[in-house]
């Protein structure tokens, strides 16, 4: 009797361009992170991108970031940002991407008005909590606001150096949560952490060196070295997470 095929897990590409979206779409992304300045980590999109984004056929959460930098918010940039939930909502998009800090700890304040703003949505807890030296209170702290998931990389710069945090952070959510490994996922270090984690759902960027154009970089109007959201890239990582749901 064949094994049964366990469940694939979802793959979750972040993007930041119109290009980079239909790309995602077309390597077989489940869901986007759609961004801008992915560069700086992700900001949050611009209201033309998600509007176009609005139309794809797979869900869509949009950052909720208004600058780049440190994640503690003033209470006007806290009231931006409820506004920019609230245009998200009425774009149609299916949630939010968001994170709050106060000192070494989740700014539970600022969190429960941002998830109170999303009312409706889905909720990912961003990687802020990577910046934090007790991840794993914050992981009840997140499942206690409502929260849906939380994206990290295990506090390492990539997810495959911080797989012992991830698989803590995993005990202690339990059903209450997804934990989402991301950063640094590419095809050569997926397999380990799938090995390691079996996680539920996957972040990446799929990204592949863009074209040098030197006159851009000349005036700054393009980082150097640039990326770009690469198709073949996530089909890879799509097909790799197929064959680890055959087992």
């Amino acid at each position: 009797m064949p094994r049964p095929k366990t469940r694939t897990p979802l793959l979750e590409i972040c993007v930041d361009t119109v290009a980079g979206l239909d790309a995602a779409i077309q390597g077989g992304a489940d869901r986007i992170e759609l961004c801008s300045a992915l560069a700086l980590g992700g900001l949050t999109p611009s209201s033309g991108l998600t509007a176009i984004a609005s139309d794809s056929a797979i869900p869509v959460l949009a950052m909720i970031r208004p600058r780049a930098g440190g994640f503690d918010w003033s209470g006007r940039e806290v009231t931006a940002m409820e506004a920019e939930i609230a245009a998200v909502a009425r774009a149609g998009l299916s949630g939010v991407v968001i994170g709050a800090l106060d000192g070494d700890g989740l700014n539970l304040a600022v969190l429960r008005r941002l998830v109170r703003a999303a009312e409706g949505l889905e909720v990912t807890l961003h990687r802020c909590i990577d910046l934090l030296g007790d991840p794993l209170t914050a992981v009840d702290q997140a499942a206690d606001l409502g929260i849906g998931r939380i994206l990290s990389s295990g506090g390492a710069l990539r997810a495959a150096e911080g797989i012992d945090r991830l698989k803590a952070m995993q005990d202690r959510a339990g059903d209450r949560l997804v934990i989402m490994p991301g950063s640094g996922v590419t095809p050569d270090t997926l397999p380990g952490l799938l090995a390691a984690l079996n996680p539920a759902e996957v972040h990446a960027s799929a990204s592949a060196s863009a074209p040098d154009q030197p006159r851009l970089q000349h005036f700054g109007f393009q980082p150097a070295p640039d990326r770009q959201t690469d198709a073949a890239t996530v089909a890879r990582l799509k097909a790799l997470l197929g064959r680890k749901a055959e087992g």
